[in-house]
């Protein structure tokens, strides 16, 4: 008979550095994603803060991570300066349920670490539902604007007398990017990838033939899904490579990263997420203004399926094209297209068989054999038409 395992007291402190090494191992494994190890480490730093770090974890009930969940949620996001919007104050529910799932992996760990005798999660409250659509910022833009930012993105800027509304200074004429910038955006409206496997790109992952050229794109989990490009799109790709990669590359030639990377910053650099997002955004600066609106790599990422999806393509196709595992996660993407409910309505089958009053009363009667039948038939009333 095997004895069961005994229970080992350790602090929060102790247990947090401990899985946060297991998580580190488990990235350099391609288990995790670097992206997603960042975020284990941000939200498990938060949980010890909030559950003290000197407490026996064992000791901790399920009350004092409601408790801790509270805490986090009437707390600011120490990732953003700028206060919550509408005067909402602290995060939101969104942002707590990631923190929620978070914990929960850790105390997993800790129950079969056996740093505790019962995870406590099981008595903690259940996550609350997330209310109400995604935030603006987020959703996908409509055919016209994505067309309009892909057109804006592909004009000089200096060519662009749209005054920039965010206060951004305008590059200087020897920073000419515009070749990079609209590669990147094409890439994002097209192909939908996650901004973090746009920055990690490298020149290797492109497999460029004359009639052919295919991204092997690195997901999450180190996962791996192989795309084609359209035409004009590794047109684009080619003159990126051919014109403005090399000058940026030789500023940085002892790099060795940067040497592998596709995308570049002025100084020679591999690209970052928010290096991404801010291109984005002196793009949308300078749409036209019928068109502009706060949006960000991920909203482009639900453009892209909405889109997809708006002309006929299977959702499976395009769970492919995103590296999603299931069409669940797909469907989450798709946001309501403007008019599509009524476009349905319109071309519903049965649509055609509803008949106005006076050709239903010419169908359903015998033919007219007179005047006196014509008067006698009372009028249609006008409130049924």
């Amino acid at each position: 008979m095997v004895a069961p395992p005994r229970l080992n007291r350790v602090t929060v402190a102790e247990a947090t550095d401990r899985y946060l090494d297991s998580v580190r191992v488990e990235t350099v494994r391609g288990v995790l994603s670097p992206a997603t190890a960042r975020s284990y480490e941000r939200d498990i730093t938060e949980l010890r803060a909030l559950l003290g770090a000197a407490r026996v974890l064992d000791d901790v009930t399920g009350d004092d991570v409601d408790d801790a969940l509270v805490r986090y949620q009437t707390s600011p996001d120490g990732r953003y300066a700028e206060p919550a919007r509408k005067g909402a104050p602290g995060r939101s529910t969104a942002t707590v349920n990631r923190f929620r799932q978070s914990v929960t992996r850790f105390f997993t760990h800790a129950a079969r670490e056996c740093w505790v005798q019962a995870d406590p999660m099981q008595w903690a409250s259940p996550p609350a539902r997330v209310r109400g659509g995604l935030r603006v910022a987020r959703t996908a833009l409509s055919a016209s604007a994505a067309e309009a930012l892909l057109r804006t993105a592909s004009t000089p800027q200096s060519a662009v007398r749209t005054v920039p509304t965010t206060g951004a200074r305008t590059p200087r004429s020897d920073q000419a990017l515009a070749v990079r910038d609209r590669l990147v955006i094409a890439l994002l409206l097209v192909l939908g990838p996650r901004v973090s496997e746009l920055a990690r790109a490298d020149v290797a992952d492109f497999t460029r033939e004359p009639d052919e050229t295919r991204w092997r794109i690195v997901g999450k989990g180190g996962t791996t899904r192989t795309v084609l490009l359209s035409g004009p799109l590794a047109d684009a790709l080619e003159e990126y490579l051919a014109e403005l990669r090399p000058r940026l590359a030789a500023r940085r030639s002892d790099d060795a990263d940067a040497r592998r990377a596709l995308l570049l910053t002025w100084r020679g650099r591999r690209i970052d997420t928010q290096a991404i997002r801010a291109l984005l955004a002196r793009a949308v600066d300078r749409m036209p203004s019928p068109y502009r609106r706060p949006t960000t790599p991920h909203a482009l990422r639900h453009t892209t399926a909405t889109l997809l999806v708006a002309e006929g393509w299977d959702v499976k196709v395009v769970a492919e094209l995103l590296g999603h595992r299931s069409i669940a996660t797909t469907g989450v993407y798709l946001d309501r297209i403007e008019g599509e409910l009524g476009a349905a309505i319109r071309s519903h089958p049965l649509s055609a068989g509803l008949l106005r009053s006076e050709e239903a009363d010419s169908r359903s009667e015998p033919p007219d054999s007179g005047e006196h039948d014509r008067s006698a038939r009372a009028e249609p009333d006008p409130s049924v038409r």
